[in-house]
């Protein structure tokens, strides 16, 4: 009888295991394609979008995900963000460290883009008739920002390998000689960034010879402080022209030195 009673209870044992299982399994799976929901639907600031992103909140909105900008990538340049990548599952970014953005002229990725996420006008000009024509160069994808503290160049070593690497060349990175203060009879040549034309295709962080590269590439809105409208470039035509949109009843935030320019300026021997 009790073996009998046993043979009973087994079969109800084997049947309550086999259905706890199937339960921690699912919600396992559940608990997967939810977080990666979430992560798809979360923005991260420090994300590097193809060329012609629009704002980070609008491309999540638009990205549909389909992979579609990443096969059209001649050098499988974009990755496709995956569970855990801490990105948005399923949209594209670069590590430019490891396979930067080729400035391909024809843009395979943008013009691929089959809902807006990635829009041809933000990376097209008029051409002599006025039709609009894909141009690279109006990219924006990031800024390169250089870390002056590990630069060997800024060391008074010689290295211009970011400056060759640069496909805007001169425009985007252009190398000045400065003095160097620490032997005073040597000068550095001295890597600087024109946000006006680096497009962030971040070759110049590929081909950085430090462990960690010295400079690389952020989002604009990272790497970029914002001026005030108050404050004119007196030497910008266009931007001096604003000081006519000025009410003629302006206060002025700052009052006016009362001392003399020549004072002030030459002070400390200058």
């Amino acid at each position: 009888m009790e073996s009998g009673a046993d043979g009973e209870k087994m079969p109800e044992r084997r049947k309550f295991l086999l259905s706890m299982a199937k339960s921690l399994g699912a919600a396992t799976v559940g608990g997967l394609t939810w977080t990666g929901y979430l992560e798809g639907k979360k923005a991260y600031s420090s994300i590097l979008r193809p060329p012609g992103a629009v704002a980070e909140e609008d491309f999540l909105a638009r990205c549909t995900k389909c992979g579609i900008c990443v096969e059209a990538c001649p050098y499988q340049a974009l990755i496709l963000a995956s569970p855990g990548d801490e990105r948005p599952v399923g949209t594209p970014y670069f590590q430019m460290r490891e396979n930067p953005c080729r400035m391909c002229r024809d843009i395979p990725c943008t013009a691929a883009c089959p809902t807006g996420a990635l829009d041809r006008t933000l990376v097209s000009d008029p051409d002599g008739q006025g039709v609009m024509r894909l141009n690279i160069n109006k990219t924006q994808i990031g800024l390169a920002v250089i870390d002056r503290e590990t630069c060997i160049a800024y060391w008074g070593i010689q290295c211009d390998v970011c400056y060759r690497a640069c496909p805007v060349l001169d425009k985007a990175l252009t190398v000045e000689y400065v003095r160097n203060e620490r032997t005073g009879r040597h000068a550095m040549l001295a890597p600087v960034i024109h946000s006006s034309h680096c497009t962030g295709c971040g070759m110049c962080e590929r081909a950085c010879v430090t462990k960690k590269a010295a400079v690389f590439i952020l989002p604009r809105a990272m790497a970029m402080g914002e001026s005030s409208n108050r404050y004119i470039k007196g030497w910008d035509r266009a931007d001096e022209e604003r000081m006519n949109e000025a009410p003629e009843e302006t206060e002025t935030a700052t009052p006016r030195s009362e001392k003399s320019p020549m004072d002030y300026l030459n002070k400390g021997g200058l």
